[in-house]
C-alpha cells in the first residue's frame, strides 16, 4: 500500500517516524481487531512501546527518559495511528508528565521518573471528570480532606480510563468546600498522585473499579473512592492549586491527541487511495471518477492543513512560548479532518467499509472521539470566541 509521503525537515523526526513505523508494522489489523473484539487491552503493544523508550519520550535525560518534546511525542502517537493502531492505550501516559514534571517536588521526581522510563511503573491513569460537573471541572464534588497523616479521598468519577493497567493515577479533588460563588470554584482544588499498589494491597475496599463498555475499545471506568487514605507526600504542588496545574498541562494534551486525530486521518486516506486505485467497476479504476477522486483530495487538504497547525503548535510549546490558541485550532481541525477522511473512507469502500476485516469500521468508530475528548469541539470555539476574537464570554 503506497501511504501519502510526509515531508519531515528535521533527519532526526524523520528516522523516528520511521523506528515507531516499523515497531507498529509488528501489530498488525489481526492483533487489533482481536483486541477491539474482545475489548481487551493491548499488553503486548504497549511493553514493546515502553521497551522502546517511547512512553518515556517527556521524561529528561536525567531520569532516563529520551529527554524530547510534545513535537516528537506527537510524531510518535501520530504513527501509531497512521499504523491502523490505537494511541489511547497509552497516550496518558506523555500528557499527565507535565504535572509531574513542573510541579511535582523533587523527591517525586527522583522516586517515579526513573521507575516510569524503565516500564517498571505505569502513569496511565487521569481521574478528573464527574458525571454532574462534565467539562465544567471547577465542579467537581470529589473531596481529599486532610486528617494529619494525609487525605481521606471520598468521591465518584468517572471516564477513569486505564486504572486497571495503571500502577500510579492522577487524581484531582477538593481540599476546600464548593464556594457559594461560582467565579471562585476553581480555588480549593487540589491534585495528587497515587500510588495505586499500596491502594490496592493496604485497603482495597476503598477503591470501587466499574468497566464502561463504550462503542471502541478505550479502557475506562467509572470508579469510586470510599474514604481512600493517600499519604501528605502525593499532593502535587501547592494545596488548592491543582486545576491551575492541570490547565497547565491541557495544550499538550490537545497537540498529543490532534496528533492521533491527524495519523487517523492518513490512515484513511491511505487505504482509501489505496483501493481507489485498486477496485475497478465499468472497466476503470474508481479513483478516476470524479466522485470518488474530489471528496479524498478535499479530505488531504483537511489532514495537510491540520497537520501544519499541530507542528506550529508543537514548536510553540516545546519553545515555552504561549500557544493556547493553536493548541486548540490544532486539536478542532484535526478531528473535524479526520472524521471527514473517516466518512471519505467509508463512501470509497462502500459496502465493503462495514466488515470487520477492512478495518475500516475499527478505525471509523475510534476517529470518532476526538470532536468530543479530551474536549468537545464547542467549547474549543467557545476559546476561540472569547480569548482570540475577543468576543463576549458564552458559558
Amino acid at each position: 500500500m503506497t501511504d501519502i509521503a510526509i515531508h519531515d525537515t528535521d533527519t532526526a523526526h524523520q528516522r523516528l517516524r520511521v523506528q515507531v513505523r516499523e515497531l507498529c508494522d509488528r501489530f498488525g489489523g489481526d492483533y487489533w481487531r482481536a483486541r477491539d473484539r474482545e475489548r481487551a487491552y493491548p499488553e503486548e503493544f504497549v511493553r514493546a512501546l515502553t521497551e522502546a523508550g517511547y512512553l518515556s519520550v517527556l521524561i529528561p535525560k536525567e531520569y532516563g527518559g529520551l529527554g524530547m518534546g510534545v513535537t516528537e511525542g506527537g510524531i510518535i502517537l501520530q504513527e501509531i495511528n497512521r499504523s491502523g493502531g490505537h494511541a489511547a492505550a497509552c497516550h496518558a501516559q506523555m500528557y499527565t508528565m507535565a504535572a509531574l514534571l513542573r510541579h511535582g517536588s523533587d523527591e517525586q521526581r527522583r522516586r517515579y521518573l526513573p521507575e516510569i522510563a524503565r516500564g517498571r511503573l505505569r502513569l496511565q491513569a487521569f481521574s478528573i471528570t464527574e458525571p454532574e460537573a462534565g467539562s465544567n471541572t471547577p465542579e467537581i464534588r470529589t473531596t481529599a480532606v486532610p486528617d494529619g497523616a494525609g487525605y481521606v479521598v471520598t468521591g465518584h468519577k468517572n471516564w477513569t480510563s486505564r486504572i486497571v493497567q495503571s500502577d500510579l493515577l492522577m487524581l484531582l479533588a477538593r481540599t476546600q468546600p464548593l464556594p457559594e460563588d461560582p467565579a471562585e470554584r476553581a480555588e480549593g482544588i487540589s491534585l495528587f498522585l497515587v500510588d495505586l499498589r499500596k491502594v490496592r494491597d493496604e485497603q482495597p475496599d476503598t477503591l470501587v473499579v466499574e468497566p464502561v463498555r463504550t462503542m471502541f475499545n478505550y479502557a475506562t471506568n467509572q470508579v469510586w473512592y470510599k474514604g481512600m487514605r493517600i499519604p501528605a507526600d502525593s499532593l502535587i504542588g501547592t494545596e488548592g492549586e491543582g486545576f491551575r496545574y492541570v490547565i497547565d498541562g491541557w495544550n499538550a494534551e490537545r497537540i498529543l491527541l490532534a496528533s492521533e486525530a491527524i495519523g487517523d486521518g492518513y490512515w484513511f486516506l491511505d487505504r482509501a487511495i489505496d483501493y481507489a486505485n485498486r477496485r475497478s467497476v465499468f472497466g476503470h479504476p474508481i479513483g478516476a471518477d470524479q466522485g470518488v477522486q474530489f471528496p479524498l483530495a478535499r479530505a488531504y487538504t483537511q489532514v495537510a492543513a491540520a497537520d501544519q497547525m499541530r507542528t506550529r503548535a508543537a514548536a510553540l510549546f516545546d519553545s515555552g512560548q504561549h500557544c493556547g490558541a493553536e493548541a486548540n485550532t490544532a486539536k478542532f481541525l484535526a478531528s473535524e479532518a479526520s472524521w471527514q477522511a473517516a466518512n471519505v473512507c467509508l463512501d470509497t469502500h462502500g459496502g465493503n467499509g462495514f466488515v470487520d476485516s477492512w478495518d475500516v469500521e475499527r478505525k471509523f468508530r475510534e476517529t470518532r472521539v476526538y470532536e468530543v475528548a479530551p474536549v468537545n469541539n464547542n467549547l474549543i470555539l467557545a476559546f476561540l470566541g472569547q480569548h482570540v476574537l475577543g468576543l463576549p464570554r458564552s458559558y
